[in-house]
């Protein structure tokens, strides 16, 4: 594969939303740090780089499944490059049947690499990561398309709070309380990013029978869903940190509120004209990795004065 091929194949990726499964990965390795769990280095490192290569393929299998139904052919409202999918079918980069091919490889580099890492870690990572890969696989695959029946925004969640737990999981080695409390809030965060991406593309969906939350709901009770979901998230935070059931630190996670508080501002003034929505977009991807970030740094902190 050449050098041109292969920077192809990555910026069909959508590279620039993997930094939200780094973030995740590296939560769920610091709340296990945090616990007193071993540490595992080569663990740790395998378990970032098959979660970005599953979530890349991911990525590549949701262009497929677009281009099939037709919904980024008819996207004349996209957001490049947060929403609208990568376009390479679209613009003749790869056709569906690489695409699709690629997603294949990947995905069996994924499952060995995930059996091997299972090996070490224990065989509760192997439910973790069939659920994750399955619930990737359903979110843009034409027979269910979860996408397409208002499920989708919840499968994306649980993805994520998946890759929390199986980080921490591969560093533990046992199940534990702590990352599934802590990866709701990112969880519903990264859901909020599919959520007000989904704007711009309404019109384009509903063409072709996707019907999304935004979709189904309307612009306004869209945005008012919005609100709601990024206010959860916090609420989440606060509540468990109060409750002595997040450390002491959690409550850094907070952080990102003013972000999430200034975009469902946005949204809801342009929730009928999306094509003004990008600095919400970019707020919304900001608080999502902000919030990461700092829930993985309270954990650290923690850590540090074991």
């Amino acid at each position: 594969m050449s050098p041109t091929t292969t920077a192809r194949w990555i910026a069909a990726t959508r590279p620039g939303f993997l930094v939200v499964t780094l973030v995740a990965a590296l939560l769920g390795i610091a709340s296990s740090q945090a616990c007193g769990a071993g540490w595992h280095p080569l663990d740790a490192a395998g378990t970032v780089v098959l979660a970005l290569l599953a979530h890349a393929a991911i990525n590549l299998h949701n262009d497929w499944g677009d281009a099939l139904i037709g919904s980024d052919a008819l996207n004349t409202d996209r957001i490049g490059p947060f929403t609208g999918g990568s376009r390479v079918v679209q613009d003749g980069v790869f056709t569906a049947v690489q695409l699709r091919d690629m997603v294949q490889m990947i995905g069996m580099v994924v499952i060995g690499g995930g059996l091997v890492l299972a090996a070490r870690a224990g065989p509760g990572l192997i439910g973790i990561g069939l659920a994750g890969l399955a619930l990737g696989w359903a979110y843009s695959h034409p027979r269910l398309a979860l996408m397409s029946r208002g499920v989708g925004e919840l499968a994306v969640a649980a993805g994520w709070w998946l890759v929390v737990i199986g980080a921490d999981y591969v560093q533990r080695r046992h199940f534990d309380l702590a990352p599934a409390l802590a990866g709701v809030s990112p969880a519903l965060l990264i859901a909020a990013m599919l959520w007000i991406a989904e704007f711009p593309d309404a019109r384009s969906d509903a063409q072709v029978g996707k019907r999304t939350l935004v979709v189904r709901l309307g612009p306004t009770a869209a945005a008012v869903g919005y609100l709601l979901l990024v206010t959860a998230a916090h609420a989440w935070v606060a509540f468990w940190w109060q409750a002595l059931w997040l450390p002491t630190t959690a409550w850094w996670g907070l952080g990102s509120a003013p972000l999430s508080l200034v975009a469902a501002g946005l949204l809801w003034r342009h929730r009928q004209a999306p094509s003004r929505l990008r600095p919400a977009i970019v707020l919304t991807l900001g608080a999502a990795v902000l919030h990461g970030v700092l829930l993985t740094a309270a954990f650290l902190h923690i850590a540090s004065l074991r």
